[in-house]
């Protein structure tokens, strides 16, 4: 288990990093006193939890916590804190624990221990799916980086139509309004779809695209996504929406109405 301690008082960051080192389930350890540096870091060293100090002068951990989740959805989030008016925004966030400040190893490693079992329980489901706001792939945390922004919204539109069939005409419609499917445009979607497969291939989670018989589907199970547990009636998908889905293509607006009216309309919230 990798951890970050972030702290702007350094003798506190220091005692914290030391006790998650003599915890068995951390492996690394690594303390901060800037957030911004602290996130900086993580944007290329995916990490499993995050000791964040609340009060702190370069941006308040709550806002770092916001970033991280931003990024890396499936990162805990642990908040040590002197000051305990900050638990309901702790919380808003998704944080694993709330640990006011002086913090004990025993306190520390019973937070971690709840931290680490929530990872453990989907811990089968490494690839998550975020379409709340933007579009984005994580493999265990980290994104996913497609060569071409057209063969992400590729993939984007199949998770959009939630594993059923799409031909490559309709495919060629939906990204591309204004041109005809003629012979020059079958071939660009052929350079699109090899590139999307290669990128699923190279991170090792292909099999969530079946190809057959010129037409292309995602398979639901094999991943973790918001908007299908939105739909499920999901009450942690239905709190964190927030009218955004897919906000980036034009074609997503149908299902981002379907959404506001199962939120807000009949048999929705009051």
């Amino acid at each position: 288990m990798k951890v970050i301690c972030v702290d702007d008082e350094r003798l506190l960051m220091e005692d914290t990093l030391a006790m998650c080192l003599s915890l068995p389930e951390i492996d690394e350890a690594k303390g901060f006193v800037w957030a911004r540096d602290a996130l900086e870091w993580t944007e290329h060293n995916p990490v499993d939890l995050a000791l964040l100090d609340i009060d702190m002068p370069d941006m308040n951990g709550i806002m770092l916590a916001a970033e991280i989740k931003n990024r890396s959805p499936g990162t805990a989030i642990i908040f040590l804190t002197g000051y305990a008016q900050y638990a309901v925004d702790a919380f808003a966030v998704r944080a694993s624990g709330y640990l006011l400040k002086p913090v004990t190893r025993e306190m520390l490693a019973a937070d971690v221990a709840y931290a680490l079992s929530g990872r453990r329980k989907t811990a089968a489901v490494h690839v998550l799916v975020r379409t709340f706001g933007l579009f984005d792939v994580f493999l265990d945390g980290a994104p996913v980086r497609f060569k071409m922004a057209k063969c992400k919204e590729l993939l984007a539109y199949l998770v959009d139509r939630q594993g059923s069939s799409v031909s490559r005409a309709e495919l060629s419609a939906a990204l591309w309004e204004d041109r005809p499917y003629d012979r020059k445009q079958q071939k660009q979607l052929d350079v699109y779809i090899r590139s999307l497969r290669e990128t699923l291939a190279d991170n090792g989670i292909e099999n969530i695209l079946e190809m057959q018989r010129g037409t292309l589907r995602i398979i639901p199970e094999t991943f973790d996504c918001d908007a299908y547990r939105f739909f499920s009636g999901d009450s942690d998908a239905v709190n964190a929406y927030r009218g955004e889905y897919m906000s980036a293509y034009p074609w997503a607006s149908i299902t981002e109405g379907a959404m506001f009216w199962q939120q807000w309309g009949e048999g929705g919230k009051d």
